[in-house]
């Protein structure tokens, strides 16, 4: 079995790795607008901003288990199947933007208004300040943000177990819970809160560092 728990162990590293990337690729620009475009910024667009912010709080308040199932035409559509760990990787990538952009949103506006303020006294463009400003302040935040995003998705890989996601959830699921095998389910459980202290303990070293590095700690 030891072959099988890496096995499943890979996939949901793998689907994790490459949904939460994606997820963060697409989901930082959304959270940067969220912040850009709402009153008193550097960009208003009342119009923009509420659309963005429906939207997003809509995808987010799907339970997850529900939006795998819903999309499951459109994860066959675009990977050629409804089932598998690349199929997996649709309803996850999905499901992770949103809760990516709100919490780029809510490191972005912790930011202290009067650094913004002055670039914008010393002419810095809406572009220049976001990059010059907004991402390098907020960047122990948004490393945060990603590693949260990341240890969540592994919980929800496991729930993609249920429709034959792979991974350890379709594992614990497959030979565990149908066959009854309560030491299978057990091993999968401990494999899986391993790779959350691992990764969040990551995550958390490196955000302590860039602060200690500013001078913030």
């Amino acid at each position: 079995m030891v072959e099988t728990y890496l096995q499943s162990a890979w996939e949901t590293f793998y689907m994790v790795l490459i949904s939460s990337t994606v997820a963060t690729v697409l989901g930082i620009p959304l959270g940067i607008l969220l912040v850009v475009t709402e009153k008193g910024s550097i960009g208003p667009n009342r119009l923009l901003n509420n659309t963005l912010g429906f939207l997003i709080n809509v995808f987010r308040s799907i339970p997850f288990i529900i939006l795998l199932v819903a999309i499951l035409p459109l994860t066959k559509v675009l990977v050629g199947s409804r089932i598998g760990t690349t199929a997996a990787i649709v309803p996850l990538t999905i499901a992770a933007i949103p809760f990516v952009a709100r919490l780029i949103e809510s490191s972005l506006k912790e930011i202290n208004k009067g650094i913004i303020e002055a670039a914008r006294a010393m002419g810095a463009t809406p572009w220049q300040i976001i990059r010059m400003v907004l991402l390098p302040e907020a960047l122990p935040g948004i490393l945060l943000g990603i590693i949260i995003t990341f240890v969540t998705l592994i919980g929800y890989s496991a729930m993609a177990g249920a429709v034959g996601g792979g991974g350890l959830g379709d594992l614990a699921i497959r030979e565990g819970y149908m066959r009854n095998n309560n030491e299978v389910t057990w091993v999968t459980v401990v494999i899986l809160v391993v790779m959350v202290q691992v990764f969040q303990s990551i995550g958390d070293f490196l955000t302590s560092k860039i602060r200690k590095n500013r001078g913030l700690l």
